[in-house]
């Protein structure tokens, strides 16, 4: 039998009992399974890289959006196997693989099983074998787009019409940019169309469809419609104060901001800061950030903030000498010169665990400036507070080789138990969760930092919790999929929604404000004058969250997946901020509330990016009403 298989050319198989379908070497994306008779779908992994750094998690979703199984991989787990039933139903299974992943995952199931392959965009998706193929379909009448990117593997696509052999091609060009790919336009057609994929060359492929479903399987009969059907969320608020939110705040520039600036950034409302502290140009020019400074204080209200010492161009393996310690006074200096109105952070070097070759190295540039920052009580009246360790992620390990002698948490743990009287706060930064059902180990690791500092008789962390940067990519590898549409307001939904749901983290802030021409990834899209600022999707999400951000969270029990919710109060408000994450209607149902609802107001946001009302009921306690897919939602009430 011909192989037809998505990577490794493990393809189709029979035995003597059984036929079987495999796929393998999935690293990023969505297996939709629909079985018509029991089934197992057993899921197998083995080390990609830095595998033993890394914990990950599988996801089975079942055909109404409810979790029917969440496998934690250990670090530790660099090899292992997981098995789910499948029952018969007309919806999809949705076996998820969430990406950025260290594993290459192979899948099994049923032969009979419909399975479709939903790659990711721009990313890599899967590792292949030169030759392998798979099918797509296209609707009649549909303007479908084949795209693919070169990662050193992959190298062309080959389109082949089932009907009547009409063949496309598409090669896979290096670009300088992460962002930019290939595509080519397919036919258009008053009739369906099954189109044959091969891929040539060996390695990390990436590949996709815009314009129809992007979804793909192993032989043309599998190519069936999707079958999704609605959800139920099921939320019950208590009066339960569990702490305060974050604040939520953007890195700013090394600038003063320009007055055509001023209206987005006031759109936005950050109430906190990511800065950077160039040590070369303050060493030089002492005075140079005081101006800037103040006007993000005075003029912009930020009152929380950050900042990282680093060399120009974020240069961040700092080093103990004449230059970085004149840096570090001139930086102190101005931050006295604020008047004591804020909390002023300071984090010593950018993801030390990232960009220094040894723990030790860390902890005595560490000692070094901490004692300089302690040796004038000054600095403290002024609200200056020491960070550490400022690490890239903090479970998992940094994007380098050793990674798991890097980890962020573990760096924390042992600068605390030596300097634990030098450190105010913990801080670190979070990347490539880019996948929207992945993003709740955002409330794993604030957990995780809270149970490394230690709670204080009322349940608060003994040192401040800072997330003080975050993306869907690190760096410049980024997918105008993630950063330009309304994907990116529901990851950074979804982000808020779970970094804050135990009332444990101070600080939260998105990176970066504005884009840069190597780091299109702000709120704000500028344009090449620099006179025209405006908000991007994410940008207009954020501004819809701060228009219903109130500063206690309370205690809120959700049985939903797809569905993350946040329950907040002010002094006489109440409030509930959700997404949902799927693209699947959800009738939600809350119980817990008081009806009627004194001036109670529900408000969606979807992918126009335009905030609307929309009806509910209220009724013997409970308010239900119905939330459409890939849509943000604000529930707000007076006491």
């Amino acid at each position: 039998m011909k192989s037809l298989a998505l990577l490794l050319g493990l393809g189709l198989s029979l035995d003597a009992f059984a036929a079987s379908m495999r796929w393998g070497d999935i690293r990023d994306g969505s297996l939709y399974l629909q079985a018509d008779r029991p089934d197992t779908v057993t899921v197998r992994w083995a080390p990609a890289w830095q595998a033993d750094a890394n914990e990950e998690h599988l996801y089975l979703l079942d055909g109404q959006g409810k979790l029917q199984g969440d496998r934690f991989i250990k670090a530790s787990e660099t090899r292992g196997s997981q098995s789910w039933p499948l029952a018969p139903g007309a919806a999809s299974y949705q076996l998820e693989i969430p990406g950025y992943s260290f594993r290459n995952y192979r899948v099994e199931h049923d032969e009979n099983t419909v399975a479709l392959f939903a790659p990711a965009k721009v990313h890599f998706s899967a590792e292949t074998r030169d030759g392998d193929e798979l099918y797509f379909r296209i609707a009649p009448g549909e303007h479908a787009v084949l795209a693919g990117k070169f990662h050193g593997g992959v190298s062309a696509l080959q389109a082949q019409r089932v009907s009547d052999g009409q063949q496309l091609s598409l090669a896979l060009k290096p670009y300088r940019a992460y962002w930019q790919f290939d595509q080519v336009a397919l036919p258009v057609s008053d009739r369906e169309q099954v189109w044959r994929l091969r891929l040539q060359g060996s390695g990390k492929a990436a590949f996709w469809l815009d314009g129809t479903a992007n979804l793909f399987a192993q032989n043309p009969q599998q190519l069936k419609p999707l079958r999704e059907d609605d959800g139920q969320t099921r939320l019950t608020l208590h009066d339960k104060v569990l702490g305060r939110t974050p604040d939520l705040g953007i890195a700013l520039p090394y600038v003063m901001p320009p007055p055509a600036s001023h209206a987005a950034l006031d759109a936005l409302k950050p109430t906190a800061a990511s800065y950077y502290s160039f040590v070369d140009v303050t060493a030089k020019k002492p005075q140079f950030e005081d101006a800037f400074r103040q006007v993000y204080q005075d003029r912009f209200g930020i009152r929380q903030d950050i900042t990282l010492l680093a060399g120009s161009q974020r240069q961040a393996d700092l080093r103990a000498d004449v230059q970085s310690n004149g840096g570090l006074d001139a930086w102190l200096a101005s931050t006295r010169l604020l008047g004591g109105k804020g909390t002023h952070y300071i984090g010593f070097a950018d993801e030390p665990n990232l960009n220094y070759s040894s723990y030790e190295q860390y902890r005595s540039i560490f000692t070094s400036m901490a004692r300089q920052v302690r040796s004038d009580p000054a600095n403290a009246r002024a609200g200056v507070r020491i960070a550490m360790p400022a690490s890239s992620r903090l479970v998992n390990g940094p994007f380098a080789d050793n990674a798991a002698n890097k980890r962020g948490i573990d760096w924390a743990r042992r600068l605390l138990s030596e300097s634990a009287d030098q450190v105010d706060a913990l801080a670190w930064h979070e990347w490539m969760v880019r996948d929207l059902l992945a993003t709740r180990v955002y409330r794993d690791s604030v957990r995780r930092a809270a149970d490394l500092v230690g709670l204080d008789a009322k349940g608060q962390p003994r040192k401040a919790l800072l997330l003080d940067q975050t993306n869907l990519s690190s760096g410049s590898s980024l997918s105008p999929y993630d950063q330009e549409t309304h994907y990116t307001s529901l990851w950074w939904a979804s982000v808020v929604i779970n970094a804050s749901q135990d009332g444990l983290l101070t600080m939260l802030n998105w990176f970066q404000a504005a884009d840069e021409p190597e780091y299109p990834k702000g709120m704000l899209r500028v344009s090449a004058d620099e006179q025209h600022f405006e908000l991007k999707p994410v940008g207009l999400a954020q501004q819809f969250i701060q228009q219903h951000w109130l500063h206690k969270v309370l205690w809120l029990e959700n049985d939903a997946f797809e569905v993350d919710v946040l329950a907040m109060a002010g002094d006489d408000q109440r409030g509930l901020l959700g997404v949902n994450k799927g693209t699947r209607l959800q009738r939600v149902d809350l119980a817990g509330a008081k009806c009627p609802l004194n001036n109670g107001a529900l408000r969606y946001f979807g992918a126009d990016n335009r905030s609307r009302d929309a009806p509910f009921r209220c009724q013997d306690g409970r308010v239900r009403f119905e939330l459409p897919g890939q849509t943000l939602f604000s529930l707000s009430w007076r006491t």
